[in-house]
Order: C-alpha cells, then sequence, then structure tokens
C-alpha cells in the first residue's frame, strides 16, 4: 500500500503503508475546466487526473457537475491515466458534502468505464497524514468495495 504526499516523510513509523511518494514522482494534473481535463487523458505521459470535484461551477438540475463524464472515462482507459481521490480535498474543503457528492459520482463513472481509481491522503505536513486503514475507509465511503479500495492504494509507477 502506497500514499502520495507533499512532504518529504524520513520517520521508521510507515502508518500502515509499505512506502511514501512525493507528488513530485508522478506526472499529475489537478483537473480544471473541461478543456484541461480533455487535455490530461488524451495525453499518455499524464499519470494521474485529481481534483477534477473541485471546480466551482453549480451542478446540473439532475445530475453532479463532477469534471467526469464517459468521454473522458474512455479516453482515460485508453490512455492508461487514472483518475485521483484526494483527501485532503475533503478535510480542507468548505463544501464537503459537494466534494464528498462528486466524488461518489466520479466513482460510479470509473467503475462503469472501468478507469484506474487510486485514493491517497495528499498530506502537505505530518499532522494531515492518515492511516492506510483510514485512506481505504475513505474509498469505501466514495463507494468503491473493500477490494477496489485496497486496489486503490497500489499506484503504480509508469515506466518511460
Amino acid at each position: 500500500m502506497i500514499d502520495l504526499i507533499g512532504f518529504e516523510y524520513t520517520e521508521k513509523d510507515k502508518w500502515g503503508f509499505s512506502n511514501f511518494f512525493s507528488f513530485k514522482d508522478f506526472k499529475i494534473v489537478i483537473g480544471g475546466d473541461d478543456g484541461k481535463n480533455r487535455k490530461a487523458v488524451e495525453n499518455k505521459n499524464v499519470d494521474i487526473l485529481m481534483g477534477l470535484e473541485n471546480k466551482s461551477e453549480r451542478d446540473f438540475m439532475h445530475s453532479r457537475n463532477s469534471g467526469l463524464n464517459q468521454v473522458l472515462c474512455n479516453l482515460a482507459k485508453k490512455n492508461g491515466v487514472g483518475i485521483g481521490f484526494c483527501f485532503r480535498d475533503v478535510l480542507k474543503s468548505k463544501n464537503r458534502g459537494l466534494i464528498l457528492g462528486r466524488m461518489m459520482q466520479n466513482v460510479k463513472l470509473c467503475r462503469k468505464y472501468k478507469v484506474k481509481m487510486m485514493v491517497f491522503s495528499g498530506a502537505k505536513d505530518e499532522n494531515e497524514l492518515k492511516s492506510a486503514r483510514d485512506i481505504m475507509s475513505f474509498g469505501i465511503v466514495l463507494g468503491m468495495t473493500a477490494g477496489e479500495a485496497k486496489k486503490a492504494l497500489s499506484l503504480e509507477k509508469r515506466k518511460g
């Protein structure tokens, strides 16, 4: 089990993880508008697209405006781009319910179109670190099965 964090961590206690990686170790794109998201999933060099839920646009009448749709899911699957769910986005958000709802919709889309999902803490300092079980529980809250949540903690760095 691997976690992505935004600072250097050298302590012996691993919090249930086998290893920690910095954001710098992966090619991560922070989601933005629809055009930026599309360019990210079309690029085969991108490892993770995350933060799709953080846009400030209003939701649609009958569905969430979560930043992900079937076209982006198909492109992400084709190009091997994973969709990342960061616990820090929920922890630091002023509107947690909206962010969680959008993440839940994105999990449903990722499952339907068989897109890789990743959950991680995204901690910026040691006080924001969460254990592997906490991050796995976060994935389950988002609607992943226990197996999917455990698999989502196993990030693989693309070679090349």
